[in-house]
């Protein structure tokens, strides 16, 4: 017997074995109505009024539904009322600027625009054929009637994920019912999820759809906690009111807990219980120290990206270890991990990561040329360089031009571009500096045409065509970019400075 493997069944067993179970706790402070604790029978049903809306408004199977929300309920049931349908969800970084926005909303070609009230202004610029705002009444989630049957295609794409690459210009990352369904399962299985579970929605879940999380603990009957914005205080506070367990967290988050922390009066919420998993760039060893000693939360380390849905390596504490002192516990626990079930990992002759993986994408929308170069002889070409040693992955280097700053992509060459359409600007360039709050800094390195400038300048200039995580942090001016002899800039020689005496050249 052969049956389609879909998102779907995550929340259809969900409200098979637990209807009444509370199943998602929404964000109180926010500037849509909130919509409080659903129980799992209650998110089935605003999923299915979601899709019976879409068929109303005549989106086809295929059809784009692009969102741009923060952390909410809402967003949270469009991953399985959009595509749960048949349609593909579209979940845009809320951090992006208007033409950001616009760019990934035309080039998706989305039929359906979904934004938060606090995003309303997107609005003045950013269109669809549909255009509601989250909260609003008519918001899609109305519906009485039930959506027209779809009977699954686990080779669809189920979600279209935008990440900055190598270019100026974000690719669409298209990941299918299959890729969605395995990795959430794998997800599951490697943190031993179950219903007994709590998760706190710290990361972003427009961030490759919130590592599978939405689906994992959906199909496992855990609760989830919706948490707006990242406030390590508020992270605490959360985990003690509501028996929170797991959650997933980007370094910066890390950084925010740890801060919080030291200020809490009192045992630290979820000693002995909560586990976090962390992945967007390899915590220090004292970083892995203080979250086992001080907060007392079991560390695990995964790494992917959204083009692996993502996962593909998972670190976690192991038998064989327990013998051995902390710290050497901690920088075992900070290497990238071991291939998760199911995947494959090697490097190449230049020292690329390279996965063979039933998670891996079926190819970036609208962009075969880059699809066949990603997916050169079926192996998926990570841009990472690493290492990987008796079974396990460590990543030394980053061969893609991008920076991870607080566990989001920075496209060097997007920022460049920015920085040239100041007038002053003669050249740029763009690297990333260790930081031990963001991981990386993104630091720009200018050189003027003689015109007085100023950093506070540029980081203006900046702010005016990016995403605020995006503009440079540092700028630094020079009187010339080192380049080779055919005219390319050197940028390993702009960052020696900063990186000098560190093993690794990520931080």
């Amino acid at each position: 017997m052969f049956f389609d493997l879909g998102v779907r069944d995550f929340l259809d067993r969900a409200e098979v074995v637990y209807p009444d179970r509370v199943a998602v706790v929404d964000e109180p402070d926010q500037p849509a109505p909130s919509w409080g604790p659903l129980t799992y029978r209650e998110v089935a049903r605003l999923a299915r009024a979601q899709a019976a809306a879409l068929d109303a408004l005549g989106v086809p199977v295929g059809g784009r539904v692009a969102i741009v929300s923060h952390n909410a309920a809402r967003l949270l049931v469009s991953f399985f009322g959009v595509s749960g349908w048949g349609r593909i969800l579209v979940p845009v970084n809320f951090r992006l600027s208007p033409p950001e926005v616009r760019y990934i909303v035309e080039h998706s070609g989305a039929d359906v625009l979904l934004v938060d009230p606090e995003l309303r202004h997107l609005l003045d610029t950013v269109t669809a054929e549909h255009v509601f705002v989250l909260g609003d009444d008519g918001d899609l989630f109305g519906s009485t009637a039930d959506p027209a049957p779809w009977a699954g295609d686990e080779s669809a794409v189920a979600t279209l994920n935008y990440t900055s690459g190598t270019t100026a210009r974000p690719k669409g990352v298209r990941l299918t019912h299959r890729n969605l369904w395995i990795n959430a399962v794998t997800f599951a299985l490697h943190t031993t999820l179950s219903d007994h579970d709590v998760l706190l929605h710290t990361l972003p879940m427009f961030h490759a759809n919130g590592w599978g999380m939405p689906y994992a603990v959906t199909g496992l009957g855990g609760r989830h906690i919706v948490l707006r914005k990242v406030d390590g205080g508020e992270i605490l506070r959360r985990i003690d009111r509501h028996g929170v367990t797991i959650l997933c967290a980007a370094p910066a988050v890390v950084a925010a807990v740890l801060d919080a922390a030291a200020r809490w009066d009192g045992e630290i919420p979820g000693r002995d219980r909560v586990r976090i998993v962390v992945a967007g760039a390899p915590p220090p060893t004292r970083t892995i120290e203080r979250i086992r000693a001080e907060l007392g939360w079991e560390f695990i380390q995964i790494y992917g990206l959204t083009e692996t849905a993502p996962l593909l390596t998972v670190n976690r504490m192991r038998a064989e270890w327990a013998e051995l002192d902390p710290h050497d516990q901690a920088r075992l626990l900070g290497r990238a991990g071991a291939p998760a079930l199911g995947t494959r990992i090697r490097t190449d002759a230049d020292g690329q990561v390279l996965a063979r993986s039933n998670t891996n994408l079926d190819g970036y929308w609208d962009d075969p040329e880059a699809t066949a170069r990603a997916q050169a002889g079926n192996w998926f070409h990570t841009g990472d360089g690493g290492t990987f040693i008796d079974g396990y992955l460590t990543i030394s280097d980053r061969k893609k031009d991008v920076i991870i700053t607080g566990g989001e992509n920075v496209s060097s060459i997007e920022v460049e571009d920015a920085l040239a359409s100041h007038p002053a600007v003669r050249e740029a360039a763009v690297i990333g500096i260790p930081d031990d709050t963001w991981g990386e800094l993104v630091t720009a390195l200018v050189v003027t045409d003689g015109t007085p400038l100023t950093a506070e300048d540029v980081i203006t200039h900046c702010r005016g065509h990016l995403a605020g995580y995006k503009c440079p942090k540092r700028v630094a001016f020079l009187d010339a970019l080192p380049r080779t002899a055919t005219g390319k800039v050197q940028k390993f020689k702009l960052r020696e400075p900063y990186w000098a005496g560190r093993e690794r050249k990520v931080n």
